[in-house]
């Protein structure tokens, strides 16, 4: 089985957070990994992006080919514009419904989530209101990933709360578990 995914975000979103709990579950379940990132302006709001590449077999580059990519998981739903060549008609987009809007000329978010919403494979949530609702609202990217949760297929969910644990282990268990319970709520969604 192979899965090949496209995080993308705005910097300071926690897309770079997502990719690494992506990988650690899928560096522990053995599986083959390949990834590229684009995050050179993350500190300054720009565009941050994902290539993750899950395999049960070998993988040669990193860089997914346009209209492959399985899934498309967006912190921000302008920035999955951007995307859409890459995706076929049975990817999936799981994304935030909420914009940040961090630019003048932000496209109109009725025309935004008009394209979006013709899309056939489409999850998305306001997922900063989620965690605001659950007092956890720094962990709203792992409400996105519990979202895409299903979606990924080649990852189980306990192969996924396990990374949580791993990758946010050195923050203390309070935070582990501000995370864990983020991406049980997006599970439900």
């Amino acid at each position: 089985m192979k899965k090949d995914l496209i995080l993308c975000g705005v910097g300071g979103q926690g897309i770079l957070s997502i990719a690494t709990v992506i990988g650690e579950a899928a560096t522990k379940a053995g599986l083959f990994l390949k990834q590229a990132e684009v995050h050179g302006m993350s500190q300054r709001g720009g565009d941050v992006q994902s290539n993750l590449r899950l395999s049960d077999t070998e993988i040669y580059s990193d860089l997914i080919p346009k209209a492959k990519a399985d899934l498309l998981i967006s912190m921000e739903p302008m920035e999955v514009l951007r995307y859409l060549p890459y995706l076929n008609k049975n990817s999936w987009i799981v994304t935030n419904s909420k914009p940040f809007v961090n630019i003048p000329d932000y496209p109109d978010e009725a025309k935004l989530f008009a394209e979006l919403d013709t899309f056939p494979n489409l999850k998305k949530l306001d997922i900063e209101e989620v965690a605001k609702s659950i007092m956890m609202p720094k962990s709203a990217n792992m409400v996105l990933l519990g979202m895409a949760a299903k979606y990924l297929e080649i990852l189980s969910v306990d192969q996924l709360k396990e990374a949580i644990k791993t990758v946010f282990a050195r923050k203390g268990e309070a935070i582990v578990e501000a995370n864990l319970k983020a991406f049980e709520e997006g599970m439900k969604n």
